[in-house]
């Protein structure tokens, strides 16, 4: 019926025909309008206008946002890359290392493991001979050195 005022009035507004509405009043005058011109009379009286674009709401990826700096939606369906490409061997290495040498450190400072015997250990550490803090306690205690703590 008015296809042709609306494909004209979305050419001139600069829109989808989808977004063009006319004023249900002036409808006789929109019809009697063939050219632009008239057309853009009419945009100017206000008998024809576009109503705001929809968006694209962020408000679920906002929510996701918050919920991943609280450290979830990690799980194992939200990996990409290998274990070596989230934490490097290096980085896990270096907390291993670590939480090993401040253990032995207070074992030191509480008097269960004397000097010589620490640097004995501290070198096993370095070298990478302890898996764990635990692997490191079960040393210990095989030795006799007051690692398993129960």
């Amino acid at each position: 019926m008015l296809n042709v005022q609306k494909r004209l009035a979305a050419g001139i507004l600069g829109c989808s025909p989808k977004r063009v509405v006319f004023d249900t009043e002036k409808l006789a005058d929109i019809k009697e309008a063939i050219t632009k011109s008239d057309l853009r009379a009419l945009i100017e009286q206000g008998a024809i206008r576009s109503i705001p674009a929809r968006g694209i709401s962020r408000s679920r990826i906002r929510f996701a946002m918050g919920q991943r700096r609280k450290d979830k939606r990690k799980g194992q369906g939200s990996r990409k890359g290998a274990a070596g490409a989230r934490t490097k061997r290096k980085k896990s290495w270096v907390n291993r290392v670590r939480l090993q040498r401040r253990y032995i450190k207070g074992l030191r400072l509480a008097g269960t493991v004397k000097q010589k015997e620490f640097v004995e250990i501290y070198k096993k550490i370095k070298g990478g001979f302890f898996r764990s803090k635990r692997h490191l306690e079960l040393y210990l205690a095989e030795k006799g050195l007051g690692g398993e703590k129960k």
